[in-house]
């Protein structure tokens, strides 16, 4: 229908063994699964609405600890193939109440995703079925008999080397692969098997796939420098002064009953338009929340009875998952101010990342 908004969903193929080096624990990046960092990338741009993991039947516990904290869809099993593994995944989009109008397709191995790269095959989505990033191949290529002697010096004119995400038109790639012949090892191929035209858009050399330790060691470089100067940390501390009434309100939640949030009469009373002023801010400046550490410093009230409550509250404010936000509560030994009950302290430590 006119107006309708366009969804776009993407499908993490992390179905093949390759996601381990041999052993029995995943690949680690940074002390994290490499396919959190992969789904990290799509969950927090704003142009992807479904993730979709495809992945192997025993690995189910394994992605639910590694994805904690993340939104995503049921994840389904893969196939013997990626071709299959994709299919699959296609499928459980397709049974969806609304299925998206386009979908990505991006391998789990690929953990770092610029938003840029991101950005342009979304943008050329809107053109053409199919997109791909890709870097043309640069090096002399030469073909090698088994007997590793060279054969021939084959000309680099025109070739590229595909890299993922690749995005679609979410029909045109089921009914592609639905059609397709066996042996296709991406999903352009798939398209291009179909007759769909895909065109190529410029990748990144940091987008590599990580196969082998020497990746991985190359990648926690890549990650290291993408990340030290994109994160900022920001620690702030107020202290308000306790005076006649019921009730106080820490965090949006109204500790004490005469003062309920739902009464008008006290509608602007509370600091939640601040906050959330703060959270535009922080979006607009091209930043989004990695954690936020609040410590309430009081004799009373008792906190802990309204710490679920507090961070619940704050989390709707910012629009973040509530394992986002942590709340908790100490005293001063009865010293000072906040020892004498005559006032209430904060401390918030605010851990951002940016979204470029």
């Amino acid at each position: 229908m006119p107006g309708t908004a366009v969804t776009t969903a993407v499908i993490i193929v992390a179905a093949g063994r390759g996601q381990r080096f041999g052993g029995e624990t995943p690949k680690q990046l940074g002390g994290q699964p490499v396919v959190r960092h992969c789904v990290a990338a799509f969950a927090r741009h704003p142009g992807i609405d479904i993730i979709q993991p495809v992945i192997h039947p025993d690995d189910a516990a394994t992605l639910k600890g590694a994805l904690d904290g993340f939104a995503y869809a049921p994840p389904v099993a893969g196939g013997a193939s990626r071709q299959q593994s994709v299919l699959n995944g296609l499928r459980a989009l397709a049974a969806l109440p609304v299925p998206p109008d386009y979908v990505l397709v991006h391998d789990a191995a690929r953990p770092y995703v610029p938003e840029d790269l991101l950005q342009r095959v979304l943008d050329a989505l809107q053109t053409v079925p199919g997109a791909i990033p890709a870097l043309a191949v640069v090096d002399t290529l030469k073909r090698a008999g088994d007997d590793a002697m060279i054969a021939e010096t084959v000309p680099r004119d025109g070739l590229w080397r595909a890299q993922t995400p690749q995005g679609f038109r979410f029909q045109d790639l089921l009914a592609a692969h639905e059609n397709a012949p066996g042996g296709l090892t991406d999903d352009a191929a798939v398209m291009e098997a179909a007759g769909a035209a895909v065109t190529l858009v410029d990748g990144s050399e940091n987008n590599i796939k990580v196969t082998t330790p020497e990746d991985l060691a190359r990648m926690e470089e890549i990650m290291g420098e993408a990340a030290s100067p994109l994160m900022r940390i920001g620690k702030g501390f107020d202290v308000h002064k306790i005076g006649p009434g019921d009730g106080v309100q820490l965090c949006g939640v109204t500790i004490g009953s005469h003062f309920p949030p739902s009464d008008a009469k006290w509608k602007g009373a509370d600091s939640e338009m601040f906050l959330a002023h703060a959270c535009d801010l922080m979006k607009a400046a091209g930043y989004g929340l990695s954690n936020i550490d609040l410590t309430v410093i009081c004799e009373a009230p008792k906190v802990g009875p309204h710490r679920d409550a507090m961070r619940a509250n704050v989390a709707r404010i910012l629009g973040v998952d509530v394992a986002q936000i942590s709340v908790k509560a100490t005293t001063t030994e009865k010293l000072g101010f906040t020892g004498r009950g005559e006032g209430i302290a904060a401390e918030a430590v605010v851990l951002l990342h940016a979204c470029r």
